[in-house]
């Protein structure tokens, strides 16, 4: 992370590293920010990942998140308090603003779009490089295992976006593989969706063969 917070609470991180990695996809990616001279504004980002989960999560006072933060009351609550459809707007307009106006933008708008990321990873929707990186390590771990198919499984899924709402993509994904003797498109027609993420794909077709007692 961006900011040295220490916390023993190490639930309270992993929710706001996934809202600070999803805020960035919000904003266009790393190369977005960099192209137009923004990087600064990655510590206000990880500051009000934090302060919404703090507040979403653990339902913590004004008080008490700008304690665990070191920053002001004062700014916690426009933090809170931001607009997520008007952080949106800016971000999308940033190229028609002065430095001044950008400089302006920080607290308002990291506090608008840590929401909108909350909102979304609560709703399954991770940030896809996240989920990418995940699938590629998952991947290298099974070429080890005892299970050939979960790696056939994450070789294929490569570059999806999550969540996966229904067969159709899953199926055209899969269509070339065979797990246990099955093929890979219906097992896709019978697992239930929506998939959040590669893990949850892979229990998915592991539940449905051990229905099958395979």
């Amino acid at each position: 992370m961006i900011l040295n917070i220490k916390t023993d609470d190490t639930n309270i991180k992993y929710i706001a590293e996934r809202v600070f990695f999803k805020s960035i996809d919000l904003l266009g990616g790393l190369d977005k920010l960099a192209e137009y001279r923004t990087l600064t504004w990655l510590p206000s980002i990880a500051r009000a990942s934090f302060a919404i989960v703090l507040r979403e999560e653990f339902l913590k006072t004004e008080d008490e998140i700008a304690q665990f933060l070191g920053i002001t009351r004062n700014t916690v609550r426009q933090i809170l308090r931001a607009d997520p459809n008007l952080a949106l707007y800016k971000i999308e307009h940033l190229d028609e603003l002065t430095e001044e106006e950008k400089k302006q933008l920080k607290v308002h708008t990291a506090g608008g779009i840590a929401k909108l990321a909350y909102k979304l990873i609560k709703s399954g929707e991770d940030s896809q490089t996240v989920m990418e990186y995940c699938r590629a390590m998952a991947e290298k771990i099974t070429q080890q295992c005892d299970a050939p198919w979960t790696y056939l499984v994450l070789k294929n899924i490569k570059g999806l976006h999550y969540p996966i709402k229904d067969a159709e993509i899953l199926k055209e994904r899969l269509k070339h593989i065979n797990i246990k003797g099955i093929s890979g498109e219906e097992i896709a027609n019978k697992i239930e969706y929506p998939v959040k993420n590669p893990a949850e794909l892979l229990k998915e077709i592991k539940d449905f063969l051990t229905a099958k007692g395979i």
